[in-house]
């Protein structure tokens, strides 16, 4: 497997420089300044590359290998009368890319935001921080902040009364604060972010998109990308929604093994493969990742490998939490990718899946420090040393078995 790290660009506090310490060899980036829906021009990508790789020759090496991501705009989530233009603008950004050598990317069709979560600084028992989804204050935000037109059908009368005493003790900064993790910075836009007003006029582009009619427009997006992507040798790794279920009355449809499923069925393209992002997956209780890892080990691209520890009592809830302490099995998915890697030697089409720690833990230092939520270098840096042992551990097992 091949050790990568998530690098936000020159803005990311979390320099190079820093990275080549880590243990990592590979970057996942992206052109975080180019608006949705534009082309990656190939001059950016070029000079993006040679940040992360000039100095190559006297340091560790370090090379820009995943892309995570190219935004899928929301005129082809809606498929919408101009959503064409998009498509091509997706497809000559992905060209661009090949001619810089980089052939794996990650991409998302979740409608409207990103990741969401309610906290980004929620302290551990340790003293540290992580990322956290709560349920019931999500309601209260749906129902009470945003007041989301018949957002009470979604939610039982107990959910609603729960809500409601959470938001009636919730200060005015608190509000305001739940507010912005949600729908602010990283969690939506890549460039800029949503206004509460924004975010109600987004959603109503979305009143009559069912389930069904996602999933068309992701199909029909595929139909015209993956033809390209097998004549360039690229494997497209989609993300799942996250949180995996539907929330603010928008459809999600990359949430489950079905979804997997009924998605390689339609389209069973080499190219056409998945981000097993462990954490997401595993805040369902209905995902099994290691036997998902070993179902679809062939379609698997890119993997995040964090962990999520889900309430007992709400299982919606969850936050993010230590790499190999959670309700993840993650030595199970590790190996199972281990076995997937091992049956790719034996074909001509033998690729490494590329890995990253995801959401570390902000600790010691790092506090202290402003960066992108989920993204701070020491957590992150904890996570890779357990991930690398494990792989270690198992290959030696495997290779003591022998």
């Amino acid at each position: 497997m091949r050790a990568a790290w998530r690098w936000f660009g020159p803005k990311d506090p979390v320099t190079i420089k820093d990275i080549r310490q880590t243990g990592a060899t590979d970057i996942v980036s992206a052109l975080h300044t180019v608006p949705t829906g534009e082309v990656w021009p190939l001059e950016q990508i070029r000079a993006h590359k040679q940040l992360i790789e000039q100095n190559n020759k006297s340091n560790s090496a370090l090379v820009w290998s995943v892309v995570e991501s190219i935004p899928v705009h929301e005129d082809i989530k809606l498929g919408r009368a101009n959503h064409q233009h998009y498509v091509d603008s997706w497809i000559t950004s992905m060209e661009n890319l090949v001619k810089c050598g980089i052939k794996t990317i990650c991409y998302n069709f979740m409608p409207v935001i990103d990741w969401t979560r309610t906290d980004l600084k929620f302290q551990l028992p340790n003293g540290g921080y992580a990322l956290r989804f709560d349920q019931q204050k999500f309601a209260a935000f749906d129902l009470f902040i945003l007041k989301r037109d018949d957002a009470e059908s979604d939610y039982s009368e107990e959910e609603i009364i729960q809500a409601k005493s959470i938001y009636d003790i919730m200060t005015g900064d608190e509000k305001s604060l739940l507010t912005q993790n949600i729908i602010a910075g990283l969690p939506g836009k890549m460039t800029d972010a949503y206004t509460i007003d924004d975010f109600r006029d987004m959603l109503v582009n979305y009143k009559y998109i069912t389930k069904a009619v996602l999933r068309k427009n992701l199909f029909s997006f595929l139909s015209q990308v993956l033809p390209k992507a097998e004549q360039l040798g690229v494997k497209l790794a989609i993300h799942p929604d996250d949180p995996p279920r539907d929330m603010l009355g928008l459809p999600r449809i990359i949430c489950t093994a079905k979804d997997l499923d009924i998605l390689f069925s339609a389209l069973p393209s080499p190219s056409n493969g998945i981000t097993l992002c462990a954490g997401t997956y595993g805040s369902r209780p209905d995902n099994d990742l290691p036997a998902m890892a070993k179902q679809y080990g062939s379609r698997i691209h890119f993997a995040h490998l964090r962990g999520v520890s889900r309430d007992e009592k709400e299982q919606r809830s969850f936050y993010e939490a230590e790499h190999l302490e959670s309700d993840v099995d993650m030595i199970g998915i590790i190996s199972a990718l281990i076995n997937e890697e091992k049956l790719r030697d034996k074909t001509e089409n033998s690729r490494e899946i590329f890995i990253r720690p995801d959401h570390g833990h902000q600790l010691l230092d790092d506090i202290d420090k402003q960066g992108n939520p989920g993204y701070s270098c020491i957590g992150r840096l904890k996570g890779l040393a357990e991930i690398r042992g494990v792989i270690k551990a198992l290959n030696a097992n495997l290779s003591y078995a022998s």
